[in-house]
């Protein structure tokens, strides 16, 4: 049983490599797709919950795919799911730049290096909206996301104020509910 999940949790993350243009938060719509709905691994507390931890923890962002692997099967999973996630793209990466520095002066190098700007933002966007359904279940905290966004979007202080408001709000939430 576990070496099927262990094969299972390879497949699905080494997939999911290949289209990490950006991170491993790139394919955070997909990762919640294949963990949530397809195999049924997590619910969508469990994922928002993991990946928040991953991202209070220091280090690089992969470190939510180990927790989704530490989950399901052990320090086995946590091995077989990072490795998944970073082998694959890390390879591909070494090879296209390899390429990549034949073909610096090129041209059309330049045109596609601009032309594929816009996939990891819009991979970003669509990570961030993910995480939002997965974890606004109240009015206050989806008001708190959707005032955070625009807080961010449409001025040049730092995020941390908002993020700040955000952790005093649902603190208060918290004593309002247990109290």
């Amino acid at each position: 049983m576990k070496s099927g999940l262990l094969a299972q949790l390879a497949v699905t993350f080494a997939t999911m490599s290949l289209g990490a243009i950006g991170g491993a938060n790139a394919v955070l719509p997909e990762m919640h797709r294949q963990v949530v709905s397809v195999h049924g691994w997590l619910d969508d507390k469990t994922f928002a919950n993991l990946f928040a931890i991953a991202q209070a923890a220091p280090g690089p962002n992969v470190i939510f795919v180990s927790l989704i692997g530490w989950h399901l099967a052990g320090a086995a999973g946590l091995a077989v799911a990072t490795i998944a996630i970073c082998l694959p793209s890390s390879l591909l990466t070494f090879g296209v730049s390899r390429i990549r520095r034949r073909l610096v002066g090129a041209r059309w190098m330049k045109l596609l290096q601009v032309a594929l700007m816009p996939i990891p933002l819009a991979l970003m966007a669509a990570s961030g909206l993910i995480m939002a359904q997965a974890s606004d279940h109240t009015v206050l905290a989806s008001l708190l996301t959707a005032g955070t966004a625009l807080f961010v979007a449409f001025t040049q202080r730092n995020p941390l104020w908002a993020l700040s408001v955000g952790g005093l709000l649902g603190g208060l939430d918290f004593l309002l509910i247990s109290g």
